[in-house]
């Protein structure tokens, strides 16, 4: 079985030049997707969180990650949006610790956070107070995290191609093509 750092080399490369950007920044990248696609694999739910530029993209990829012509199990995944409306509208680490709570409480601890969007946003807060978040973060250098900048005139098309490359490694994990650890 192949290591999920030189399948996710091999994958890149085969794209073409397509994304080319990306192999220089494979290992950030191998790092935090290994974790993710690992912690999915143990059977934790996704809490799905983007800043309010981003929420198109939520919509995208809670609509792709489980399409009915994927072949493979379906993915747990909920917006923190649906499991708290009012989440735009907390304040202060006592709330964040509410909503926490509530996730574990909901989820028996089997959650993790995937953030994408801008380091300042304040919707990243619950997200950036756990190690095991999977976070694309914008314009902010952050342990743990894959980073982008916000003023990249191809950061919409990047953001689908990581998602692409996400699911697929996400496939091959399932389907005992790659060890993810």
């Amino acid at each position: 079985m192949q290591s999920f750092e030189k399948w996710t080399l091999d994958a890149i490369r085969s794209d073409g030049a397509s994304l080319s950007w990306l192999e220089e920044h494979r290992f950030d990248w191998t790092t935090v997707a290994e974790l993710a696609i690992s912690q999915i694999m143990e059977g934790k739910t996704i809490v799905l969180i983007t800043d309010r530029e981003r929420k198109w993209f939520e919509s995208y990829i809670r609509a792709s990650l489980n399409k009915l012509n994927a072949d493979r199990p379906i993915i747990p995944i909920v917006s923190i949006d649906s499991a708290f409306s009012y989440y735009d509208d907390i304040s202060g680490a006592k709330m964040i610790d509410m909503i926490d709570d509530m996730l574990s409480i909901s989820y028996k601890d089997d959650y993790f956070f995937w953030y994408i969007g801008k380091g300042e946003d304040k919707r990243v807060d619950i997200a950036k107070r756990k190690d095991n978040s999977f976070l694309w973060i914008l314009d902010e250098e952050f342990h743990n995290a894959f980073t982008m900048k916000s003023y990249d005139p191809q950061l919409d098309i990047k953001l689908l191609q990581l998602f692409t490359l996400f699911n697929i490694s996400l496939s091959a994990v399932l389907f005992g093509e790659v060890d993810a650890q």
